[in-house]
């Protein structure tokens, strides 16, 4: 569960967020809806550590953001965004295999190619997952990206099917 509570951000004198609230219970979809511009994205990013708040709290499990070391948190928490622009030449599965990283410290054992060969899977795209990033159409990029952040936390994805 990540709960939200009087989250706010603001630039200068103008609030981008101001006193947010909301809960995202595990294993549960929930949609932010609303307007270019209206925050959803800062809200996301100070839910994600990624955005300091000017004012609130956010919860991941029974642990106030602030108190989570960093990698820990990196294997309950992922973050995928709207556009994802990488300069490096990756396949598909190199790509996947950076979403194991905080598990297997860069070394992957037999479990971690084992959950990789499941994302790329369940995503479809296990056939062309040597094919580069800059060689996909944009629809199998994201699927690629999807892949990277549904494998990272396989408890928490556990209910995507697609």
């Amino acid at each position: 569960m990540i709960k939200l509570t009087g989250l706010s951000k603001k630039y200068g004198k103008t609030f981008v967020v101001q006193d947010a609230d909301a809960l995202f219970p595990k294993g549960e979809v929930t949609s932010i809806i609303g307007p270019n511009g209206a925050g959803k994205s800062t809200l996301l990013s100070m839910a994600s550590r990624l955005t300091e708040s000017d004012a609130g709290e956010v919860v991941i499990g029974d642990k106030l953001l602030a108190q989570w070391d960093t990698k820990e948190l990196a294997k309950h928490l992922a973050v995928l965004r709207q556009s994802n622009n990488i300069n490096m030449r990756f396949t598909i599965r190199e790509l996947v295999s950076f979403g194991r990283f905080p598990h297997s410290g860069g070394r992957l054992t037999t479990e971690d190619n084992e959950i990789i060969d499941q994302a790329l899977g369940h995503l479809g795209i296990e056939e062309i997952q040597n094919k580069y990033l800059d060689q996909l159409s944009g629809g199998q990029r994201q699927m690629a990206f999807i892949a990277w952040w549904w494998h990272k936390i396989p408890t928490m994805c556990s209910w995507m099917s697609l």
